[in-house]
């Protein structure tokens, strides 16, 4: 694999860790702002939302530009957004750093997995893509549990510090070794628009805001849900989140190497188990032992689905795929907002804090019909496509037959 996707997934570690990181420091930021737990969690729906929003926006402006220097700015960007969030005085200050921030996510996902898919050949593609979104899984594994710890021990701020010096070390990453590319070919925004023309697009983003929705459901809220329910201590929740982390790199290791040879066979199984596992999850959230193992499992599951989704939306969206992969992208996070808001609402309406992963397996179990919805369509597509071809097949043969002898 090229050198160039290890820039990518310092980049996307940095990324990362911003996303996940709020939800370790949730409760101390929630504290010193003087606002409740579900108002706290605007500050991951602002974020997603910001995303989603920023994600078409900031691509569409970027087809003007290099690829490369697209990237650098969106770095920029980050780094930004997080200095905003470290020294906010007032929680309107810091949900306006996390949507700063959030603008750059999805571009940057969106456009580094059309680069990554470019320095390899068409059967790694998949393969190629999960190495990037692996420095996302790295920042779980290591980004995030130590931001976490940073943020009880020295405090929130200085977490969100860290975090944009991260986004300096990821900016340099990019400059330092992605291959300057040229403008894309397809850089006219009606020739990038045309791509949503086709319903898989759509019904790959939609697959996505409800798939991955459902781990955010649970995961959100984890640490209320771990402290209180569990019965963990606070201090636990970062190595419950190394559990989480390790879960999201493994899964999306094998996500990319199975998406190369059976796409949707894996997203059917990893959907479907999802599905069941966050359902589950009411119930093995009240044991220490089985809460660590589910959490794990809904990790690996859960990010399972990124690279197969992401393949299916470049394999979809051949002659201009930037935008779509973006927007692709955003609809991760669309599904992020949509699942802490619903996450919200079933606590504040005091179903307790395991409420959250009936939501999710609801999102999850929807998500895979769609799937086969997909899938279906396809199918009959294909043998559509085929089915000309067949039929002329005999009339070909009538008119090359040999006329027997003595008829004229």
């Amino acid at each position: 694999m090229p050198l160039a996707l290890l820039a990518l997934a310092i980049g996307a570690f940095g990324i990362g860790t911003t996303e996940f990181v709020i939800m370790g420091v949730l409760p101390q930021v929630a504290g010193d702002f003087g606002v409740a737990i579900p108002t706290a969690g605007w500050l991951v729906t602002g974020y997603a939302l910001g995303v989603v929003f920023g994600a078409p926006l900031l691509t569409v402006l970027g087809t003007r530009v290099s690829r490369k220097k697209m990237l650098l700015f969106l770095m920029g960007l980050f780094v930004v957004g997080n200095l905003l969030s470290a020294v906010a005085p007032s929680f309107g200050t810091m949900l306006t750093g996390r949507i700063v921030a959030s603008l750059a996510h999805g571009a940057f996902f969106g456009i580094g997995s059309v680069v990554a898919a470019g320095l390899v050949a068409p059967e790694k593609k998949a393969s190629a893509i999960s190495l990037m979104f692996m420095g996302l899984t790295v920042a779980n594994v290591v980004g995030v549990p130590l931001g976490t710890y940073i943020g009880q021990a020295a405090g929130w701020r200085v977490t969100f510090t860290v975090v944009a010096a991260l986004g300096v070390v990821g900016l340099l990453g990019v400059a330092r070794l992605v291959p300057e590319t040229g403008r894309p070919e397809t850089s006219g925004v009606r020739t990038e628009f045309a791509a949503f023309r086709n319903v898989q697009v759509w019904l790959a983003m939609a697959m996505t805001v409800l798939g991955y929705g459902g781990v955010f459901a649970a995961v959100t809220y984890i640490t209320p849900m771990m402290t209180e329910v569990a019965g963990y201590s606070e201090g636990a929740v970062t190595w419950l989140l190394v559990l989480f982390g390790i879960g999201m790199f493994l899964g999306n290791l094998l996500g990319g190497k199975f998406a190369d040879r059976a796409l949707m066979p894996m997203l059917f199984v990893s959907l479907g188990a999802l599905s069941l596992t966050l359902l589950v999850f009411t119930a093995t959230a009240e044991n220490k032992v089985l809460a660590a193992i589910t959490l794990t499992l809904i990790g690996a599951l859960g990010f399972a689905t990124v690279p197969p989704l992401q393949k299916w939306v470049l394999d979809q969206a051949k002659a201009a795929p930037t935008l779509a992969s973006a927007a692709n992208i955003g609809a991760f996070n669309l599904g992020n907002a949509l699942a802490a808001w619903l996450g919200g609402v079933v606590i504040a309406t005091g179903l307790g804090f395991t409420a959250p992963n009936w939501v999710g397996a609801l999102l999850s179990g929807t998500a895979l019909l769609l799937a086969f919805l997909a899938a279906f369509l396809d199918r009959r597509k294909r043998s559509a496509a085929a089915a000309p071809e067949t039929t002329s097949r005999p009339v070909e043969a009538r008119a090359a037959a040999p006329v027997p002898a003595g008829r004229h």
